[in-house]
């Protein structure tokens, strides 16, 4: 059976911990970090995190589908979408790449 995923208190908690701070500061600076993503990624389409990855704005063209029920075309509309493009040094550490032989 798979662990438990991590809460949100859980993890401000090990946060706190980690740097030595009361959990109310912990929360805060979550808090303050995911405001200031937000708010640079809709200004400049673009946020890095460092260490993490970046949160990227992608417009998305107008395109035609197809309704998978009853085949019928229809046309999807032009949106924007976010992205989050994970960095190599996490992908790497979490998913170690394949060795060549």
């Amino acid at each position: 059976m798979a662990a438990a995923k991590m809460t949100q208190s859980q993890f401000i908690k090990e946060l706190a911990a980690a740097v030595d701070v009361p959990t109310k500061t912990a929360k805060a600076l979550v808090t303050a970090y995911g405001d200031l993503a937000v708010k640079e990624t809709k200004k400049n389409g673009m946020c890095v995190l460092p260490g993490v990855g970046r949160l990227v704005r992608v417009d998305r063209k107008a395109r035609m589908g197809r309704n998978p029920a009853t085949g019928e075309a229809i046309k999807i509309a032009a949106k924007k979408v976010v992205k989050f493009r994970v960095a190599k040094a996490v992908k790497d550490a979490i998913v170690p790449p394949k060795v060549k032989k």
